[in-house]
Formats: C-alpha cells, sequence, structure tokens
C-alpha cells in the first residue's frame, strides 16, 4: 500500500503533480492554523458567543521550506496576544538572521576560522551578495516594522540595558552598546519597545533613542530602571518627567568592588538587611545606619551609598506588589543572555545593520513569546497609587 502511494506521488510529480500536492498542503496547513486560532480564541470565524478571548486581525505572510519545495502560509494574526502555528520553528527568523550575519562577514573578507567552520556546518559552502542581499531584505523589512511600530496606551515602568558588541568600522574593531527598551503597560504585560545602537556614555545618543520613543507614542513613563549611565540619567531629566532607579544588582557590584575580597561577604549581607526592610522610612533609616558603620573601614564604599541612597531605594514609592521587579534590570537577564548566545557566535559584526537585523530578530521572538505568557504583573494592581508608609514594620538593623 505503501509503494502504490509512493508511486502515485511520483507519476504526479513526473505530471506536474508537485504543484498539485503543494497547493493541496498548503491548504491543509491554512485549515490547521484556522483550527488552532479557533481554539485559541474560542470562537470560529464570524461567530458570537460569550466566550471569545480575542478577534482576528488579518494575515502575514510566512514561507515553510518542505520536501515539495517552498509552502507559501498566510498566518493568522490578533487584534490582542498573538498566535503562532504549532507546526513552525519559532527560532526560524533569528536562525536567518544569524546565517545572513556570517554570509556577510564571509563575503566582506572578514571572516575566521571558526566562522569558515559555522559555514561548513549549514552546509554552505559559497554565496554571492546578491543571495545575501536578497536574503537580508526580508528580515530587515520584518524587524524594522516590529522595532518602529507605533506604542499605544500608558507605561509606567520602563527599563533600559546595554550590552556590548564589537563592529567594524571605518576599519577598525570598536566596541558599541545595543541598549534594548522594555516596559510594561497599564494591563501589566511586558513588551520590547526599542532597539538603539550608538556610544553608551554619549547624552546625545540617549536623548535621540528616548525621544524616538516618545514620538512613537510612549507615555506615562513614571519610573525608569537602568545603569547609572551618566548620559543617560541626563537623558531621562530632559526626556521624561519620570523618577530613576539605579538598579539594585549593578550598584551591589559597584559598592563591593571598593572592598577587599576578604570583606565582600560581610558588606554584601549588611546591604541586603536594608532591601528586607518593609517601606521607605525604615530603609533609608537603615541605609544611612549601614553606610556609618562601613564609614571608617570602607571610605569608597560608603561614599557611593552616600550618594546612591536615593536612586537605588527609588522602587520603594511604588506599590508593594511591583518592587520585586521594579529594582533592578532583571527582567532583562534572559533576553541579554540569548543577545549575548547568538552575538558570541558572530564575534565580531561587519557592521551596524547587521547587529539591528540579528538582535532585533531575537528580541521580536522574545516579545512574541511574552504575548503568550501570563501578566507580567496583576493587572488589578497597575492602578494602584505608592504606599503609604504603615507601623506594622519590621525593626530595623541592630547595630
Amino acid at each position: 500500500m505503501a509503494d502504490d502511494s509512493m508511486a502515485f506521488i511520483d507519476r504526479l510529480k513526473q505530471q506536474g503533480g508537485g504543484d498539485f500536492l503543494r497547493s493541496l498542503v498548503e491548504s491543509i496547513l491554512a485549515d490547521l492554523m484556522d483550527c488552532e486560532v479557533s481554539n485559541q480564541i474560542g470562537a470560529d470565524r464570524h461567530e458570537r458567543n460569550g466566550e471569545r478571548k480575542a478577534y482576528r486581525n488579518g494575515y502575514r505572510d510566512r514561507i515553510l521550506h518542505s520536501r515539495l519545495g517552498t509552502l507559501e502560509l498566510h498566518v493568522p494574526k490578533l487584534r490582542q496576544g498573538s498566535y503562532f502555528p504549532s507546526f513552525l520553528e519559532p527560532r526560524r527568523l533569528s536562525e536567518q538572521a544569524l546565517a545572513a550575519v556570517v554570509q556577510e562577514a564571509w563575503i566582506n573578507g572578514v571572516s575566521t576560522r571558526k566562522v569558515d567552520d559555522l559555514v561548513q556546518a549549514m552546509g554552505m559552502t559559497g554565496i554571492s551578495k546578491s543571495q545575501v542581499s536578497e536574503l537580508c531584505k526580508g528580515i530587515d523589512e520584518r524587524v524594522e516594522s516590529f522595532l518602529t511600530r507605533p506604542i499605544e496606551g500608558e507605561w509606567p515602568y520602563l527599563w533600559l540595558d546595554a550590552t556590548y558588541l564589537k563592529v567594524r568600522k571605518g576599519g577598525r574593531v570598536v566596541s558599541v552598546a545595543a541598549i534594548v527598551a522594555c516596559a510594561v503597560n497599564q494591563d501589566g504585560r511586558r513588551e520590547i519597545l526599542g532597539l538603539g545602537i550608538g556610544e553608551s556614555e554619549a547624552k546625545e545618543f540617549w536623548i535621540e533613542f528616548l525621544c524616538g520613543l516618545r514620538q512613537r507614542g510612549l507615555s506615562g513613563v513614571m519610573l525608569v530602571i537602568s545603569d547609572a549611565h551618566e548620559g543617560l540619567k541626563a537623558a531621562i531629566a530632559q526626556v521624561f518627567s519620570a523618577t530613576w532607579q539605579r538598579c539594585r544588582v549593578h550598584f551591589m557590584r559597584n559598592v563591593l568592588v571598593c572592598v577587599a575580597k576578604s570583606h565582600q561577604g560581610l558588606v554584601s549581607s549588611l546591604i541586603r538587611q536594608v532591601f528586607q526592610q518593609p517601606d521607605a522610612s525604615r530603609a533609608h533609616e537603615a541605609w544611612r545606619q549601614v553606610a556609618d558603620k562601613l564609614r571608617s573601614k570602607f571610605a569608597k564604599a560608603a561614599a557611593i551609598m552616600d550618594n546612591a541612597e536615593y536612586d537605588v531605594l527609588a522602587h520603594l514609592d511604588f506599590p508593594a506588589a511591583h518592587r520585586v521587579k521594579i529594582h533592578s534590570t532583571n527582567t532583562l537577564e534572559r533576553l541579554n543572555k540569548e543577545i549575548k548566545r547568538c552575538s558570541n557566535v558572530v564575534g565580531i559584526f561587519p557592521n551596524e545593520a547587521s547587529i539591528r537585523r540579528l538582535i532585533g530578530a531575537v528580541l521580536m521572538e522574545q516579545n512574541e513569546e511574552w504575548q503568550l505568557q501570563n501578566r507580567y504583573m496583576p493587572q488589578h494592581s497597575m492602578g494602584e497609587p505608592a504606599d503609604t508608609l504603615t507601623d506594622n514594620t519590621a525593626p530595623l538593623l541592630g547595630m
């Protein structure tokens, strides 16, 4: 029976049946996607019921390589959330972007033995500039559409973090910062809003990047969480009327650098007691106690604490339900690991366009995954005012 089926398929192919089979598979996959979307939103097409969770919103084109050739798919889009077909690989776009970066580096004569090995592992023995250009064009259009999309609604919390990458400029290899902007909206959902590439300490770069977010519609920002970049601090004050939260993790690293390794455990333990205080009043008092205790033996660490008190404890003026997620840039930790994983394969990027292509693809896929997850913050808590001080607090540090 199986032999008869294979013979039938072979005859179809010899008689032009390959086009028929491709059309048939495309039709079947279209029906499968329509069924999956109906199950996800709780309603069939044009059906009205009280259990519907979302509405269809057109299609996006997608290709699928198969034994029958390239299949052209029309993947349904939703007005709320997102849908991704179960039979597709969610990492496909970033893999294409990675291949494009490696190929472009190879064509421009900047390949290394590692890149050559990677190219061979991908099954490529050579590729023309026109092929690279065509491959990059499709990826660039999708990435650029994602990174420049309009930003709607209000976003009370904004995280900014930088990852440093190597790129060739004017015959030299220089380090640039890839800045990722992530925010939470009033529904408690987290999204990646933008990507910027430039000098991390340059105030002008930060102003341009933040102004770009605002021009796309970013509003309602109450707290910006980041590391202590001088240029960024000035830019936040100029572009947004928002409080700045210095990342608690980065702050601890800055303090411990000034302390001998043998005493880092003690200093770290003392500072962490401050973070265990239940409200702003007690935390500030505990902070000054720790700084005074460290002043005699660790003057530099105490000076850093004196200057950073209100920036590190800024999150305590916001709802208690949010504090565990707004005191640092840890919300971007996994994302940064994925960026590093892809960029380490490339090593040195041939140009900034290739950085935007690869990192942008990674960000777009991560953002789609976030939309399928639960809310990052409870929706009912997003409208809460900042907590007022309470009397049922823990005792201060015993010094």
